[in-house]
């Protein structure tokens, strides 16, 4: 679960670039496996994903926020869930996120 201590406030200006994401419109399943998916299905899924993310004016803002609030799940700002929790978990961070 995203540690929702972390997250901003009520006020709007903080969530307004999720109003400009590429991924607005597009099914959430592309960006968030079904429970134990894994193998070539999962990572054509996350590659799907992070394609998207590749092409988003965000991309910055949302990698931003989802280390900020450690998100658990799902593909943000072009990383899995795994990408996020090793740079984490060693401290270390691109400035933006390595697309597939």
């Amino acid at each position: 679960m995203a540690d929702v201590s972390r997250l901003p406030g009520p006020n709007a200006d903080l969530w307004d670039w999720q109003l400009s994401g590429a991924c607005r419109g597009e099914d959430p399943a592309l960006f968030f496996h079904p429970e134990g998916a894994r193998g070539p299905s999962r990572s054509a899924r996350e590659n799907a994903a992070k394609a998207v993310c590749a092409t988003c004016p965000v991309l910055a803002a949302c990698a931003a926020h989802s280390l900020a609030v450690r998100e658990p799940y799902g593909v943000w700002g072009g990383m899995t869930e795994d990408e996020r929790e090793a740079i984490i978990t060693t401290g270390t961070q691109r400035l933006i996120p390595v697309s597939a």
